[in-house]
Order: structure tokens, then sequence, then C-alpha cells
């Protein structure tokens, strides 16, 4: 099919970071989010990266403005209704993203293709809850979406093969690499990344290493770009913490078990950089360890 208008659902940093390259890539994005607060906020990112990609040669001032004027905002659910490809985009949590799923389906076209974001949940299960469990599957998009390059396309057990292509062919518009993945608990990538960013916590946790000599050795020693507490805090210790119960649930391993630190963080409201305090605090002129 020929997807030609993008629904978003959820403005925050993945939500409009796919939107950002959907409208560079030529699509009419509607981006939906409960707070208009929050789309304001997107609008106004979106707007100072691409500024930022006119400023070091990778798009024109035109390729912003014409990509700007693509996406439109809306805080109604239900007027994603008419576009040919939804990607839900909202928190890392299951009842969330079905109670959204079930709010759009009587709203939907025939033809429009329902996929989820989602780092970790099970797609079959996610799609059980449609009238269109052939026509949905899983875009899973790596943060940030402008820079990384990767895009896991996972199939749920009922997914069709035209639904497949059709998403593959998006993927391969922005520019990007897809990967096709098995519906397994968290997929590929995060199946192997989340079980490290955890053992880095039980590192932390049982005095092995402070989170600077963690990260430290392991950008040193493993060639890494960010150290696992960097990066664990660069993706939200909630979002770490709700991929890991899903391993553990779902693969019935004790290896998977979170790290009680890791826990005791997102308790404390602790969640890394978008509360500007994790396993670094954020809120002086440099990055400071917390423990």
């Amino acid at each position: 099919m020929d997807i030609k208008a993008i629904g978003i659902v959820g403005a925050g940093q993945m939500g409009n970071g796919i939107a950002h390259v959907m409208a560079l890539a030529g699509y009419d994005i509607l981006l939906n989010d409960i707070s208009q607060d929050a789309l304001d906020a997107a609008m106004a990112l979106m707007t100072k990266n691409m500024e930022r990609q006119v400023s070091r040669g990778k798009i024109t001032g035109e390729d912003q403005a014409q990509a700007l004027a693509r996406i439109k905002t809306t805080q109604t659910l239900t007027e994603l209704g008419q576009t040919d490809l939804i990607i839900e985009a909202a928190t890392e949590r299951e009842a969330v993203k079905q109670a959204i799923f079930e709010d759009l389906v009587p709203h939907l076209q025939p033809h429009t293709i329902l996929t989820s974001n989602t780092s970790s949940i099970s797609i079959t299960r996610l799609a059980s809850r449609t009238d269109r469990p052939e026509k949905f599957m899983g875009f899973h998009f790596m943060n940030p979406v402008p820079v990384m390059q990767l895009v896991e396309l996972i199939r749920g057990i009922a997914t069709d093969e035209p639904t497949f292509t059709a998403c593959k062919e998006v993927v391969d518009r922005l520019g990007k690499t897809a990967a096709s993945a098995e519906d397994f608990p968290a997929f590929i990538v995060n199946r192997i990344l989340m079980p490290m960013i955890n053992e880095a916590v039980y590192t932390l946790y049982e005095g092995v290493g402070s989170v600077q000599s963690i990260d430290s050795s392991m950008k040193l020693g493993a060639n890494h770009p960010m150290g696992p507490l960097e990066l664990a805090d660069f993706i939200g210790l909630d979002t770490c913490l709700a991929i890991m119960n899903v391993l553990h649930d779902g693969l019935a391993d004790t290896k998977y078990r979170p790290c009680p630190l890791l826990t005791k963080y997102v308790e404390a409201g602790w969640l890394g950089r978008k509360t500007q305090r994790g396993f670094y605090d954020y809120r002086g002129e440099t990055p400071t360890p917390t423990r």
C-alpha cells in the first residue's frame, strides 16, 4: 500500500524523534498527545534539532521549513484514524498501550496499519486487542531517532507479508536499516543491552566499582561510546526497569531479575536525564555521580 499520512501517539523523546525523521522523508504527520504542553515542547525540540542539522549541512533550510509544515498536532486520539499508518510511542506500559489501541480501532480506515514502538512488550498480545492483528506489528526505533540507523521490525504471529513489506518500505525511505526480529521478550537489541545495564547496576550495588569507574571501564576497556550507567540515565531508568521486568516475567529466568538498586532509583523518582537525577545528577554544570 502507498503510505502517505502517518499518525504518531505520544510526543515524548521517541514520538517527536519519529515525527522528525518521518516529516523530513516527506510523510504528512499527525502527532498526538494528551498534553498540549508536550506537543508544544515536541515542536520546539524538532525545530531546534532541525536547525542543528541545517547548521551542519545535513539538510537545507527549505528542507526544514517543508518538514515542519508537514507536522500537525492534536490532543484528540481519534483524529489519527484517517492516517495510513499509526505508530504508538507511548510509555512502556502494556495497559496504556492496549487502551490506546482499543480507543483507536473504531475510527480506523480498513487499510490502516497499526504499529507499536514498544521496546519489549509482546506484539502478538498487543495485536490481539485490535480488530486487525494481520495489520499489526512492532516498529521499534532507537533513541535518538534522528541519529540512530537501526529500526527493529517485529512480526506478531498473525502479521501478514503486505504489512511487513509496507513498513520495510517506510524504513528504506527514511534511509535507515531494518532488522527483522522474532516476537520474543525485548526482541534483539534490548534482549542483549538491558541485561548488560542491569549487570552494571549490580556491579554498583555490590560495591565492585563506583558509577564513574564502571562507566570509564566500559568506555575505555570495551570501546563503548557511553558507559552503561550513563546510557541507562539517557534511556530512562523506568524504561530499563520495565524491560527487565518483561524479560524476567516472559523468560522465567533468574538471570533477568532486576537489580534492587535499579528498583530503588525508580521508586525515588530518579529516572535519569528526564528528571535531572539518576546515576548522575544533572542539575549542575556537569553531571556528578550520585553514588
